[in-house]
């Protein structure tokens, strides 16, 4: 008897705290998903460019034909679009857009045919 209580209790204890580890994770994603598929500016209110992804602690900003990665930190949520905090080292962004779009996605060629 104190046996099967003993592992009915521990059997409890572990999925709850299987539970709150899951809640943190699906609040994490739904905050990551809150900051895809928009407008991107800059301090001065310029339009820097669109979000379309999240790689670890980086947001993929794509500016034009470039991608731009630019630290989650560095990025305010405003009601609409989201707001770069500080100067922007566009070299430095590029690099790290460029790297997420190589290691990412393929383009695809009509032109070629198999």
């Amino acid at each position: 008897m104190f046996i099967r209580i003993l592992t009915a209790s521990t059997v409890f204890f572990l999925s709850k705290g299987r539970r709150k580890k899951n809640k943190i994770e699906s609040e994490e994603a739904e905050n990551k998903n809150k900051l895809i598929c928009r407008f991107v500016l800059d301090g001065a209110g310029k339009k820097i460019g669109e979000s379309v992804a999240i790689d670890e602690d980086l947001l993929i900003i794509k500016s034009g034909r470039k991608y731009l990665g630019v630290p989650i930190k560095h990025i305010d949520i405003e009601e609409k679009t989201l707001l770069v905090k500080g100067l922007v080292d566009r070299n430095n962004a590029e690099m790290m857009g460029e790297k997420w779009r190589q290691e990412s996605f393929c383009e695809i060629n009509p032109s070629k045919e198999k």
